[in-house]
């Protein structure tokens, strides 16, 4: 086995193991438990961190869409999701705003 096949079977493995120990943990906290609370706002607040990157600093091929597109499909989806909740509809929103502004502009 070489050097990069064991490094990979050790991802692999603690990985693995740090999913048990999350599903070992979550099946005996309660909802309301303030580690959960606590890894939720991690969580949220790890995943606003990545939607501002890709608004702000976009690399790939979302740099083919114009600052005011991202900046209205975020702008619409922050609307919708103030306005009705979920997931969907705001993901939609944006992407529908993203798309007008950038065949506008």
């Amino acid at each position: 086995m070489s050097g990069d096949d064991l490094a990979l079977a050790l991802l692999v493995a603690a990985c693995a193991a740090m999913r048990g120990a999350g599903l070992f943990v979550a099946g005996r906290l309660g909802a309301d438990h303030p580690f959960v609370r606590w890894a939720a706002s991690v969580a949220m607040a790890t995943l606003a961190a990545f939607v501002t990157l890709a608004v702000v600093a976009p690399t790939g091929s979302l740099t083919l869409i114009p600052w005011q597109g991202r900046a209205a499909g975020f702008c619409a989806a922050m609307g919708v999701l103030a306005w009705r909740g979920g997931l969907f509809a705001p993901l939609m929103a944006g992407l529908a705003a993203t798309l007008l502004v950038a065949m506008l502009v």
